[in-house]
């Protein structure tokens, strides 16, 4: 049941990303073509002011089809229309001008051919896979032609339609972050609020509900029993509390290294803060991960840093882990997975967000498009480097699945 729930959690914030594209997308005056619940084939789907709606069969996350993402080119018809082609030559001066116009730019004259090349494919007694094939290509090619095309916008729509999906990412994890402050994750307490099971607490008989006031004799704040418990390096620890009313002595007992530092496997109730107090908080933690996150990319080519990558098969399994733990260290979990996958992907490569963000504003500042070939080796190159880092992070989750 966790992992489902993990998965799920992925899922949503899978969906966040592409909502936050859709909604800003549609805002400036682009609008998609298609929004789905999950990824195609669809299972449902309806369409509404020239906008298909869908739930896909794959349930993970969302998808969202913006018109025009590239300037077409007359490769394209290669693409689609080969096999057409090759079944109907009456096909090939139609292709052929809307290549030529293309190639020379006249976006109007590839638009007027549009309606020869479909009154053809209609009569051309096409195989099916060559009339599915010319059928897409006809889609793509008027997407990628009509006025809201993505590829004919001012550069700053562009940027704001591509940050959008990170952004609302990096938004939603400041704004969980919040909550949890407001709620109860704040200013530390005395309070025990949970015991994980096989720890040295849970085995020396620390209980949620108890209240710490001392460490081996010595009274201890809260912001003092963390510090103490890993101060101890292993040494023995002898914990007063008092339990409904009454005085009890816990241990000895020795922290054990878990996750880098000392800890014997407790978490102190926390006390709500303010809103204000609560968004200043989580901003402070959101800059403090992001940091941490620059610092392991800036790594990532060394064994510290490599090994600290992880793939959706490590996200899940945290994210169940942390499910088994209660909501409250689910939804930490989350809002720091949200806040993972916005940074990753505004990193200056394509296709992820930040590579498509740094063409705009180089387009921008070009005052013209790049090139079809440039995206396309770029694509590749940045493609390339996203597959790596994906099967290091498989590896990684592998070994430790395997307890390697």
């Amino acid at each position: 049941m966790s992992v489902a729930v993990a998965i799920l959690g992925l899922a949503f914030l899978v969906l966040v990303h592409e909502a936050g594209h859709f909604f800003t997308a549609r805002a400036v005056g682009m609008s998609p073509r298609r929004f789905y619940l999950g990824f195609p084939p669809a299972l449902v789907k309806f369409r509404r002011k020239g906008i298909e709606y869908g739930i896909g069969a794959i349930p993970l996350g969302g998808y969202v089809k913006i018109p025009g993402m590239h300037r077409p080119a007359p490769s394209d018809l290669d693409v689609h229309f080969s096999r057409a082609l090759r079944e109907a030559p009456q096909l090939t001066g139609p292709v052929e001008r809307a290549k030529r116009a293309l190639a020379t730019g006249d976006f109007d004259e590839a638009r007027d051919q549009l309606p020869y090349l479909e009154e053809r494919v209609a009569d051309g007694d096409l195989s099916p896979e060559a009339e599915r094939s010319a059928a897409r290509g006809l889609r793509e090619l008027d997407d990628a032609l009509a006025p809201d095309a993505y590829w004919r916008q001012r550069a700053w729509k562009k940027v704001l339609v591509i940050f959008a999906g990170p952004g609302t990412n990096l938004l939603f994890a400041i704004l969980l972050f919040a909550v949890l402050f407001m709620v109860g994750g704040g200013k530390a307490t005395r309070t025990v609020e949970q015991v994980l099971p096989n720890h040295p607490a849970a085995i020396v008989g620390l209980m949620p509900g108890d209240q710490i006031l001392a460490i081996n004799g010595q009274p201890v704040s809260p912001p003092d029993i963390p510090r103490t418990v890993q101060g101890s390096n292993g040494k023995p620890l002898t914990i007063e509390v008092r339990r409904h009313g009454r005085l009890v002595t816990l241990g000895p007992v020795r922290a054990k290294v878990d996750q880098g530092a000392y800890r014997l496997g407790f978490a102190l109730r926390g006390e709500g803060l303010s809103a204000p107090a609560a968004f200043w908080e989580s901003l402070k933690l959101t800059g403090t991960v992001t940091k941490e996150i620059g610092k392991s990319l800036g790594q990532i080519f060394e064994g510290k840093g490599r090994k600290q990558l992880s793939s959706p098969v490590g996200i899940v399994r945290a994210s169940s882990t942390a499910a088994q733990q209660g909501v409250e260290q689910y939804l930490v979990v989350l809002g720091f997975i949200s806040l993972s996958l916005a940074l990753l992907n505004l990193l200056p490569l394509l296709p992820l967000d930040g590579g498509h963000i740094a063409f705009s504003v180089i387009e921008g500042l070009r005052g013209r498009a790049v090139g079809r070939a440039v995206y396309e080796r770029f694509s590749a190159v940045g493609l390339a480097l996203v597959l790596l880092l994906f099967f290091v992070g498989l590896s990684n989750d592998v070994g430790r699945l395997g307890g390697g």
